[in-house]
């Protein structure tokens, strides 16, 4: 999408959150190109699992990776979803 400057002052929460969506957002002046908002990582590189949620995009691939590849981790929150589940009977 191209957007002028008084557009992207006044909407500038929107565009970064179609920035974060992965779309396209152009600024222009006169009809002209002059910026390009990118995210500074791309959504697409963004590791996500099952169990990681919308909270993924605010960690580091290399946080997520670590977190999603650890099965003493994975083991002790099985025990202790299941602990939380024996307190809830």
């Amino acid at each position: 999408m191209q957007v002028t400057i008084h557009e992207a002052k006044t909407h500038l929460s929107r565009l970064i959150a179609a920035v974060e969506r992965g779309e396209e957002v152009v600024i222009a002046r006169r009809d002209k190109p002059v910026v390009e908002l990118r995210a500074v990582e791309s959504p697409a590189k963004i590791k996500r699992s099952s169990g990681c949620g919308v909270l993924a995009g605010y960690f580091s691939d290399s946080l997520i990776e670590r977190l999603t590849n650890d099965p003493e981790l994975d083991k002790q929150i099985e025990e202790d979803f299941e602990s939380f589940v024996e307190d809830w009977k």
